[in-house]
């Protein structure tokens, strides 16, 4: 048995329990925990994430430098407009979303309690000639 087993990734929020059902229906997942002061929920892909009540907790003020990116989360999709879509029912909000430059089209966003998190789609290469 190992040590040390995989955790969490653990979000702070006023508010653990709304936050939860945010990841929950974005990441189609199943809340697997909660307490008076933390909720855990796991994706079907594995990924397992923690919302810890914190009531003096400010949201990261990314991209500005003041109170800036705290923690970041990536997450891989297929269809960059129909997830986005989700989002924002789901009272997510825009952060930039411009095209980024690169291997990768991305877009930012903020989850409801303010923290960031990137939408990312690997866009195809052409192999190297010669």
């Amino acid at each position: 048995m190992p040590l040390v087993e995989a955790g969490y990734v653990v979000l702070d929020c006023a508010e653990p329990e709304k936050l939860a059902v945010f990841y929950k229906e974005l990441l189609e997942a199943e809340q697997t925990d909660a307490t008076a002061n933390r909720v855990e929920i796991r994706a079907a892909d594995g990924i397992r994430l923690a919302f810890r009540r914190d009531a003096k907790a400010t949201p990261p003020s990314w991209p500005r430098p003041e109170n800036s990116l705290q923690a970041h989360l990536d997450f891989a999709v297929e269809d960059l407009d129909a997830v986005e879509r989700k989002v924002v029912e789901l009272g997510g909000r825009p952060l930039e979303t411009k095209d980024a430059s690169g291997p990768f089209e991305e877009r930012g966003y903020a989850d409801p309690a303010g923290h960031s998190f990137t939408l990312r789609k690997a866009t195809p290469t052409a192999p190297k000639q010669g």
